[in-house]
C-alpha cells in the first residue's frame, strides 16, 4: 500500500494510534490471501494527483463504472487547486489541504472537468450542510488498488472506501456523540447543475444528478441516478436546499434568504440546484457506519438493482479483497523482472491507470443509454464501454489493449460500432453516450483500422466501414465529424482563414485517418477507396516550409501563412495553425510517411538535425500527444538508431517517476501510461493504421506477456534483455528466437508468432 503521513499538528495521538492499528489490521486483511509480491503491490495510486497529472487515488476495479474519491477541490485556503481556478479537471490534488467528501463518479487523467459528484461525507458535532464551511484537512492517508483510507483530522473520523463495478462503499469509524453523514449533490466538478433526491427511509436515499458540458459543449448532459443505503438507521434525517436571496424589503421577514434552509419534517422529493440530503446519528467511540452506493445511467430502479446485485450485504473486507483480486488478474497479464522497485513501481501505476477507461456503461441487466438519443437499450454481446478519448488513446492505449487485452478491445470495438448504429457517426470523444466534439480529427477510424489489422476481426467490419467512409467523404456541411470537409476533399489541405485555427493540427489527424482508413481499405480489396484516401494522406506536404524545414499554416490560395513564428504556441498560449503546441510539436507527426517528411528536410542528416534540435533545445513536450513519438524517430534513418535509445531512456527517467507529480502531465485516460509502459519494455507502436513496432531498449531484464488463447495461437511474448544496468542503455544486438534482428522494426503479427525477442546491451552506441 501506498501511504501519506499525518501531520501530528492536526490530530491527537490517541487517534493517530487507533488509526495506525486499524489500518494495520485492514493491511493484514487485504494482503493475507495475495502472494508477497503481488503485481498490486507495486501500484501507487498518488502517481499523478499532483502536476496536473489529473489521476486520483480513490479505490475503482478495471473498467468500473463507480470510484470513490476524496474530493478536495472545493475552493478554500489551503487549496491552491480548485474546480474554479487553475484549470482542475480533477475531483483530487495530492497538494491540497481540505476535502468535502468522497465523489463516487470520476474521471481519470482528462483535461476537461466533469462528473465528480455524489457526495458523501462524514461530519461530527452541530449539523453544517454549506461545503464551504465543512471541509477538513486530511492525513495518514493509505492507497492501493481497491481500498483508500485517511484520517478526517477535524473530526477525528477514520474513513475508509472500496468499490465494485457498479457501486462504492464507504466506512465511517465515528467518535463518541453526534455523527453525521451528508449526501451533497450541490457542487462537484460538473459544469451542469441540478439534482433530484428522495428520502425511501431512515437509512435509504435515492435520486440523480445531471452531469456534463464536458469541455463547454453544451449538449453534452447526462444525468447520473443512485441509490445510497446505510448500515444503520439514523435518529435524524432530512434535507437541505440553498434558498434564493429573495429581493425587496417585504422579504425580510424570511429567516433563510440566501442561506441553507434544514428540512426536518419534510421527507418527500426535493429538487434544485444546491440540494442535499443529511444523516444524523448517536454513535459510540469506534462505532463504524457503513454506506454502500449503486449508480446507473439508465434509472434509479437500476442503480438499486446493481446495487443489490454487487452489494447484497455489507461486507466491507470481502469487497475490498475482491477489488484487489480483480486488479492482480488484469495486472498479472504482464509480468517483470529485474529492474528497481521505483521502475516497478512506475511500470504496474501506469498500467493500473490503463485500465480505468474506456470503463462500462451498461448495468446488471446489460441496459444502457444509446447515443445521443433518450433511448435505452440492452448490450447483446460483451460489455458496452464509454469514455472515448480517442485523440489520446489511439495512439497507444488501443495498440495495447489489442495486444494485452483482446477481449476488452473488442468490445470497445463493437461499442464504438454500435454507436454509429444508434447516432448515425462514430465517436470522436464520447462521453457517457454523449458526443463532446473534443480534440480534431476523425480518430475513430484510426483505432479501428489498426485494431482490425492487428487482427481484431470479431466485430460488424462492414458496418464500421460503412461509418468510416461517411465521415472521411460527406460534405462538410453535414458532416458531424469533419466540417472542413469540402475544401479538404478538393485540395488535401485545410487553409487557415482565421487566427488562431487549429487549421494545420486538424489536417495532420485527417491524414492519419486517412491512411489507416486507407490500409484497412486495401485489406478489403477496395482499391478505389485505398488510392483516394492514401492521395489525401500525403496533403501535408502542402504545408512544408523549406525556409525552416517545419510544417506552416497555408491559406486557400495556396501561399503560406504571413508572419509565421514557429515558437509560438509554447505553454498553451493560442497559435496559428496549430492546437495545444507550436509548429516544432507538430512538424515530425506524420509518423505513415516518415520517408515522405525526410525527403523534403533535405535527407537523412538533415532530418536528424532538426530531430536533435527538437531535443536540444527542450522544444518537445512530453506531456501532450502530438510529438509522444519523436523519441522513436531515429530509428528510420540507420546508424542514428542509438539517438532513439538514448532519447526514449532519458524521457523515462526525466518524466516518470514515483511521486506525486509523477507524470509530465494529463494522463489522457491512460495515454502516456501506455507511452512508458511500451517505451519500458523496448517496443512502441509508431504508425497508426501500420501493425508495426519499433524498437528501443528494454529498462526490465525480463518482460513476459501472457496473451489470450481465445484470441492468439501463442500463449506469451518473453522480451529478455542482457547486460542491463542504468549505464548499459544502448543495444549492442538484437535476436528474435535465437535469429539475429538486424532492423529496429517488427510486425505485430511476427512478435506474436515468433513470441521473442532479446537484446545486448552496452554502454556506448554499437558500431
Amino acid at each position: 500500500m501506498n501511504t501519506r503521513t499525518i501531520n501530528p499538528e492536526k490530530a491527537n495521538k490517541q487517534s493517530i494510534a487507533r488509526y495506525l492499528l486499524t489500518g494495520m489490521v485492514m493491511l493484514a486483511i487485504i494482503l493475507s490471501p495475495a502472494k508477497a509480491q503481488d503485481p498490486a503491490s507495486f501500484v501507487n495510486p498518488f502517481i499523478g494527483t499532483s502536476n496536473y497529472g489529473a489521476t486520483f487515488p480513490g479505490p475503482i476495479v478495471p473498467w468500473g463504472m463507480v470510484s470513490v474519491v476524496p474530493y478536495n477541490v472545493t475552493p478554500h485556503e489551503g487549496n491552491d487547486y480548485s474546480n474554479t481556478d487553475s484549470w482542475c479537471s480533477n475531483p483530487y490534488v495530492y497538494n491540497n489541504e481540505l476535502m468535502t467528501g468522497f465523489s463516487h463518479v470520476n474521471l481519470s487523467g482528462v483535461g476537461c472537468p466533469d462528473l465528480g459528484s455524489i457526495m458523501l461525507m462524514p461530519t461530527t458535532g452541530e449539523l453544517e450542510v454549506d461545503f464551504n464551511k465543512y471541509g477538513t484537512p486530511l492525513s495518514d492517508e493509505v492507497a492501493s488498488p481497491g481500498y483508500y483510507s485517511a484520517f478526517l483530522d477535524r473530526y477525528a473520523i477514520k474513513a475508509e472506501a472500496t468499490a465494485t463495478k457498479r457501486t462504492g462503499l464507504s466506512r465511517y469509524t465515528f467518535p463518541e456523540g453526534q455523527s453525521n453523514i451528508l449526501l451533497d449533490l450541490g457542487h462537484g466538478l460538473t459544469n451542469e447543475s441540478g439534482a433530484y433526491m428522495k428520502m425511501v427511509s431512515d437509512s435509504e436515499v435515492e435520486g440523480y444528478k445531471l452531469m456534463g458540458t464536458f469541455c463547454y459543449n453544451p449538449d453534452a448532459v447526462v444525468p447520473v441516478y443512485f441509490v445510497v443505503k446505510f448500515s444503520k438507521p439514523a435518529q435524524k434525517h432530512g434535507y437541505w436546499k440553498k434558498q434564493p436571496r429573495l429581493p425587496g424589503a417585504r422579504h425580510q421577514w424570511s429567516s433563510t434568504s440566501g442561506k441553507f434552509k434544514i428540512y426536518e419534517k419534510y421527507f418527500r422529493e426535493l429538487a434544485g440546484e444546491q440540494i442535499g440530503g443529511w444523516f444524523t446519528f448517536d454513535t459510540e467511540k469506534g462505532e463504524t457506519i457503513e454506506a454502500k452506493v449503486g449508480v446507473s445511467y439508465v434509472s434509479i430502479e437500476n442503480a438499486r438493482e446493481n446495487l443489490n446485485a454487487e452489494q447484497p450485504d455489507f461486507d466491507f473486507e470481502g469487497t475490498a479483497q475482491k477489488a484487489r483480486e480483480s486488479w492482480n488478474k488484469q495486472l498479472s497479464k504482464i509480468e517483470v523482472e529485474g529492474g528497481t522497485k521505483a521502475d516497478k513501481t512506475k511500470f504496474y501505476t501506469a498500467l493500473y491507470h490503463l485500465l480505468i477507461h474506456p470503463n462500462i456503461l451498461q448495468d446488471v441487466n446489460g441496459e444502457y443509454p444509446a447515443m445521443e438519443s433518450s433511448e435505452i437499450l440492452k448490450v447483446e454481446n460483451g460489455n458496452r464501454h464509454t469514455v472515448f478519448s480517442l485523440w489520446d488513446t489511439y495512439r497507444n492505449v488501443h495498440p495495447f489493449l489489442t495486444l494485452v487485452y483482446p477481449k476488452q478491445q473488442t468490445d470497445m470495438l463493437r461499442s464504438m460500432v454500435d454507436m454509429y448504429k444508434e447516432s448515425g457517426w462514430l465517436p470522436k470523444w464520447e462521453l457517457y453516450s454523449r458526443e463532446t466534439h473534443v480534440m480534431n480529427g476523425d480518430p475513430a477510424l484510426i483505432v479501428l483500422s489498426d485494431s482490425y489489422l492487428r487482427g481484431l476481426k470479431d466485430f460488424d467490419i462492414e458496418t464500421a466501414y460503412e461509418g468510416m467512409m461517411k465521415s472521411a467523404t460527406s460534405p462538410g456541411s453535414v458532416n458531424f465529424l469533419r466540417p472542413d470537409n469540402d475544401f479538404y476533399m478538393e485540395n488535401h489541405y485545410i487553409p487557415f482563414r482565421d487566427s488562431f485555427d487549429n487549421s494545420v493540427s486538424q489536417a495532420l489527424e485527417f491524414y492519419v485517418a486517412d491512411y489507416s482508413l486507407a490500409q484497412l481499405a486495401k485489406a478489403m480489396g477496395k482499391k478505389d477507396d485505398y488510392k483516394m484516401l492514401y492521395e489525401r494522406s500525403l496533403g501535408y506536404k502542402k504545408y512544408f516550409d523549406s525556409e525552416y524545414d517545419l510544417l506552416r499554416p497555408v491559406e486557400e490560395n495556396g501561399s503560406f501563412m504571413p508572419g509565421f513564428n514557429p515558437m509560438q504556441g509554447e505553454n498553451f498560449e493560442p497559435v496559428h495553425g496549430f492546437h495545444e503546441g507550436n509548429s516544432w510539436q507538430y512538424s515530425f507527426s506524420v509518423p505513415h510517411d516518415v520517408k515522405g517528411i525526410t525527403k523534403l528536410m533535405g535527407g537523412k542528416k538533415r532530418f536528424v538535425r532538426q530531430l536533435e534540435k527538437t531535443f536540444r533545445d527542450s522544444l518537445f513536450d512530453m506531456s501532450n500527444e502530438p510529438d509522444m513519438g519523436y523519441p522513436f524517430l531515429f530509428n528510420y534513418v540507420k546508424g542514428e538508431e542509438w539517438r532513439s535509445q538514448r532519447t526514449v531512456r532519458d524521457c523515462v527517467s526525466r518524466y516518470f517517476h514515483t511521486g506525486p507529480g509523477g507524470l509530465p502531465g494529463n494522463d489522457d485516460t491512460g495515454t502516456m501510461s501506455a507511452w512508458l509502459m511500451y517505451s519500458m519494455m523496448g517496443f512502441y507502436p509508431i504508425t497508426p493504421g501500420d501493425p508495426i513496432y519499433t524498437l528501443s531498449s528494454p529498462v526490465f531484464d525480463k518482460v513476459t506477456i501472457h496473451l489470450d488463447d481465445e484470441y492468439y495461437a501463442n500463449d506469451r511474448i518473453v522480451i529478455e534483455t542482457e547486460n542491463n544496468s542504468a549505464d548499459n542503455i544502448y543495444i549492442q544486438k538484437m535476436e528474435m528466437v535465437d535469429k539475429p534482428l538486424r532492423e529496429f522494426f517488427i510486425s505485430h503479427e511476427e512478435l506474436i508468432r515468433e513470441g521473442g525477442l532479446k537484446f545486448y546491451l552496452g554502454d556506448e552506441p554499437a558500431d
